[in-house]
């Protein structure tokens, strides 16, 4: 099971470290053109429509790993949440 666990890791990592050279940070530095909602609330509204996509029967697009995508999508948002409880307690005088 260990190594079953290790492999969808690994394919989780891979996913999001190209999709970071092909687009950019943009989850955590978004460029901010119609929204100005800061990247937690973002990427949960990312993870919102995918979830509808999933819950609709839309996931089944060939070329879309869904369920790797939505993965992909919470580990950027625990890294945004951990980036915004650093940067709250780094701006904390006391």
């Amino acid at each position: 099971m260990e190594q079953k666990i290790r492999k969808v890791l690994k394919e989780l990592a891979q996913l999001l470290i190209r999709k970071n050279k092909k687009y950019g940070n943009s989850a955590l530095e978004p460029i901010r053109i119609f929204s100005n909602a800061n990247p937690v609330e973002q990427l949960k509204i990312r993870i919102d429509d995918k979830l509808s996509r999933v819950s609709q029967g839309f996931g089944e697009d060939p070329d879309e790993d869904t369920l790797l995508d939505l993965m992909g999508y919470l580990v950027l948002l625990r890294i945004a949440q951990n980036e915004q409880k650093d940067s709250t307690t780094s701006d904390d005088p006391s």
